[in-house]
């Protein structure tokens, strides 16, 4: 019987020890599982098989599988998802970029071009603030994953396995930067512990462009409110304290 997965917005399923979930963009899709079909596997981390068709193809009927993989997330262990993500960025970090990252208009592509400042902000005094903070990084991008704090598996004797990729190209601390920020402000995280920078070069910047992408996200999904701000604030205030 195939079994509905937490997560992937309601819409992934495993059969026995394949996964099946929605493909989107069939050229994502594609080239997502082509690069992490070739990568190998260390003791830092780990990632699920991509599964062919019986034709040979990533893709069928808007559908994509791949081998099903024992674990859990568990968004309390920080240090642990930032280190999977980090040791995963170097594994990729000789990918080209991706010419569909470019191409995508979703929520999160808009929201992550307008906190790199290559998109007109919405007007918010929060977010102007938070914006108005920035200042240029010296560092070379690279494909990315934009969402790891949830997509970390842990298993008892394995690896931690990477899942559910994000792509976004980016400063390859960004996606910590982004993990710390989403453990902040959903899962207790202490604002206190955002000076710590895991060795990641430019990091309070890259801080500030997490809760931007964030913060401008709930912009553009209609989220925002009083109720939002509320949450986001002691976040925003202990990251610009950072820059003093």
């Amino acid at each position: 019987m195939p079994e509905l997965l937490p997560g992937g917005r309601g819409l992934t399923w495993r059969v026995g020890d394949v996964v099946l979930r929605p493909t989107g963009d069939a050229l994502e899709a594609t080239w997502k599982s082509e690069v992490l079909s070739g990568l190998q596997g260390s003791s830092e981390f780990r990632v699920p098989r991509p599964l062919l068709d019986a034709e040979g193809s990533w893709v069928r009927d808007g559908w994509h599988a791949m081998e099903w993989v024992p674990g859990a997330a568990d968004e309390t262990r920080v240090e642990d998802v930032v280190r999977a993500g980090l040791a995963f960025h170097e594994a990729i970090a000789s990918e080209p970029r991706p010419p569909f990252i470019e191409a995508s208009s979703d929520p999160w592509s808009r929201a992550d071009r307008i906190a790199w400042g290559e998109a007109t902000l919405p007007t918010d005094g929060f977010l102007e603030r938070l914006a108005n903070e920035r200042r240029p990084i010296a560092a070379s991008d690279q494909v990315i994953h934009g969402d790891l704090l949830g997509n970390v598996m842990f298993a008892e004797g394995h690896p931690p396995c990477v899942i559910d990729w994000a792509p976004y190209w980016r400063p390859s601390g960004l996606g910590a930067a982004i993990a710390v920020v989403d453990a902040a402000c959903w899962h207790d995280h202490p604002v206190q512990e955002l000076s710590r920078d895991f060795g990641i070069e430019h990091w309070c910047q890259l801080l500030l462009r997490a809760l931007l992408f964030r913060t401008v996200t709930l912009h553009l999904l209609g989220h925002w409110d009083d109720e939002q701000q509320h949450r986001h604030t002691p976040l925003a205030e202990a990251i610009l304290a950072l820059r003093d």
